[in-house]
């Protein structure tokens, strides 16, 4: 019997990859096997910029889903607070957008209807990208990751930029049929700097809609 794929992620062209072996928490558009400093992601070259115009998660905003990861998995968000509201709400949401990424993969949102509420456009494809190499390696994600320096620049009333690190340094890939952990040694390429463009809908959340990640970026190592 088939299984059946999950519905959003059956939407969009899928990426396989025969094994993961880099550890993987969070990097939803960096690809194993990407050399030092080379963009991955749907939006390779640009810089994000203005349109035009269980451990459950812990987002207290109403209407927002909860974000539900495996109690094998953690992550850590640093600079939550900076004293703005606004800047505050989308740090929020990016947060949220990262637990959803690594629900879908882990099997704690199945049908990836979180991952569809926090992304939209480049990083909706990027994220279920991500996810189907996943898939496609029958892995899950473990562990433990650390998002940090992050900086949020506003871009109007309904725009902004967020760039920041991960330490993926204790986070892994799981095979899900044996659960044999994919260990790697802490390396340069164990710590990725991502840069994002988040647009608020009209339901009030921060969408991700472009994300950029370089691994072994020289800002985030420690």
């Amino acid at each position: 019997m088939n299984r059946r794929r999950p519905t959003l992620i059956a939407g969009l062209t899928l990426v396989a990859v025969a094994a993961l072996t880099l550890s993987a928490c969070g990097s939803d558009d960096d690809s194993p096997g990407k050399e030092e400093g080379e963009t991955a992601g749907a939006d390779t070259g640009d810089k994000p910029s203005a349109p035009p115009s269980s451990t459950p998660s812990s987002t207290a905003a109403a209407g927002r889903p909860n974000v539900e990861l495996p109690p094998d998995l953690k992550l850590t968000f640093e600079d939550a607070e900076t004293g703005d509201p606004v800047k505050d709400a989308v740090l929020a949401d990016n947060a949220e957008r990262m637990r959803a990424v690594d629900a879908a993969i882990a099997g704690t949102d199945p049908e990836g209807k979180v991952l569809g509420f926090y992304n939209t456009g480049k990083a909706l494809e990027a994220a279920v990208s991500w996810v189907g190499q996943f898939e496609k390696a029958n892995a899950t994600v473990t562990g433990q990751v650390r998002f940090f320096d992050r900086d949020v620049t506003l871009k109007g009333t309904t725009s902004a930029v967020l760039t920041f690190c991960a330490d993926e340094s204790k986070g892994f890939s799981k095979n899900k049929k044996t659960g044999e952990v994919a260990k790697t040694p802490v390396t340069k390429n164990s710590y990725v700097q991502y840069n994002t463009r988040l647009d608020k809908g009209v339901n009030g959340v921060w969408q991700t809609s472009q994300i950029i990640s370089t691994r072994g970026a020289a800002q985030c190592q420690p």
